[in-house]
């Protein structure tokens, strides 16, 4: 994969939110496209347009379980006056051969089943007696039950006009026709519809395979008991879960303890199963800042824009962020901050449009609307940085919940919306209109 231009690099620099964006997409490229089995297909974009080989249905069939009649002989039928018909057979879905309808003639047929030669419409079996001699019925017997059924006489109680209930070859798509475009999202209506023209494989972008990986030796595995100074590694599963959301086919990696050797060992274990490395925590300026101190060295010093690049961003929470590429195919990372709610903002902004470019898709950014402020909210660093403050949205409104830096992995579970708040200000008042961008 290839990396960057030469980035602006050092600890003066403050990255701005659009910088770092620009920079990670201009890194990211699409995957090449591979030949898959449709079950293997669902979520990957299409890269090229599908021709139907064969008209769908293929043939005429019946719409409804009935019977198969000539227009002429059901004229005029009424519960009265009943059109009475020889039936001939049975017609069921996947017969081969069907019996001839002539003259005064009735077929009975199954829905899905070939229309019969000489039939011209289909009577629905509630328009009949079933061929028992009685008044109107719901249904038929089964035919191992009543394999009479099949034969005999038949009273039908209402006229039908020329394919009535008949499904036309064609109908739906005909050969030639093009069934999906490049570009399409493969979900359950398109894999049904490629598997109904007969289409096994399909050619497409395969889903990113994204690892995440959580940093810090004070984190201990859900359901195992916390020791002093320990808490439960959350990051890892939200961002593994958030990645599989975006597209991606995600893996988990567990809590690495924080020693650079450690790190680096692990990283170039999965790199072998990583289009996309995402790290989190580490990457401040403690003494203890794991991800920075393994990562800060290990570009190739032939291979210009390589190597990862840890920068301090204009935004609150989530300044400190780290992205390059690394390993012999150029992997692109991004280390993420170790705040749960700093790590989930950041992958919003950064992560999520680097999985869905991978993916192929052109849409690569969540929705965003302009809502109305519901109650103020004093802000923590308005000295320049863009803020995300957590919110709940509902009808053109929003309110902010959780704190702007915090550690409020509950305030981040109520919100379905990031309040986006423009550098310099210092709070935002009820009624202001601001940009919003929807998570749900």
């Amino acid at each position: 994969m290839s990396s960057a231009a030469t980035r602006v690099t050092g600890q003066d620099h403050l990255w701005s939110v659009t910088e770092h964006l620009e920079d990670i997409l201009a890194t990211v490229r699409p995957l090449e496209p591979i030949e898959l089995q449709l079950l293997d297909a669902q979520g990957c974009v299409l890269v090229e347009d599908v021709t139907v080989p064969v008209s769908l249905p293929p043939f005429d069939n019946s719409s409804m379980d009935g019977y198969a009649v000539r227009v002429a002989d059901v004229a005029g039928a009424s519960e009265e006056y009943p059109a009475v018909l020889t039936v001939v057979g049975d017609v069921a879905a996947g017969q081969g051969e069907q019996p001839r309808v002539g003259p005064g003639e009735a077929v009975r047929i199954m829905t899905g089943a070939p229309l019969p030669p000489g039939a011209e419409a289909v009577v629905p079996v509630e328009w009949t007696d079933g061929g028992l001699g009685e008044g109107p019925v719901s249904g038929m017997r089964a035919h191992s039950a009543d394999p009479e059924g099949a034969f005999g006489q038949v009273h039908v109680h209402r006229p039908a006009e020329a394919r009535a209930h008949v499904r036309a070859e064609g109908s739906d798509v005909k050969a030639g026709d093009r069934a999906l475009e490049a570009g399409t999202i493969l979900g359950p209506p398109q894999i049904g519809l490629l598997a109904a023209i007969g289409r096994g494989t399909v050619r497409v972008r395969p889903r990113p395979r994204v690892v995440v990986l959580s940093t810090g030796s004070e984190l201990v595995q859900p359901d195992e008991p916390l020791g002093s100074g320990q808490i439960y590694d959350s990051n890892s599963f939200a961002l593994c879960a958030a990645a599989r959301d975006a597209g991606a086919i995600a893996y988990r990696v567990g809590a690495v303890a924080d020693d650079a050797e450690t790190l680096r060992a692990t990283i170039e274990d999965q790199l072998i199963r990583a289009d996309l490395l995402v790290t989190t925590g580490g990457v401040s300026v403690g003494a203890y800042d794991v991800v920075k101190e393994a990562l800060s060295s290990v570009g190739d010093e032939d291979e210009e824009g390589s190597g990862i690049d840890f920068r301090k961003l204009a935004m609150q929470p989530g300044k400190p962020q780290g992205f390059g590429t690394i390993g012999p195919e150029h992997t692109p990372l991004l280390a993420l901050p170790g705040n749960p709610v700093s790590s989930y903002v950041s992958f919003e902004l950064f992560v999520r449009p680097a999985i869905r470019t991978l993916s192929g898709l052109d849409d690569i950014h969540r929705p965003t609307t302009t809502a109305t402020l519901e109650t103020g909210k004093a802000l923590t660093s308005p000295d320049g940085r863009r803020q995300f403050l957590r919110g709940r949205y509902a009808d053109g409104k929003v309110t902010p919940v959780g704190g702007a830096g915090s550690h409020l992995v509950a305030a981040l579970a109520q919100a379905d919306a990031l309040i986006v708040v423009p550098e310099d200000v210092t709070s935002v008042e009820p009624g202001t209109e601001v940009e919003v961008v929807l998570l749900g």
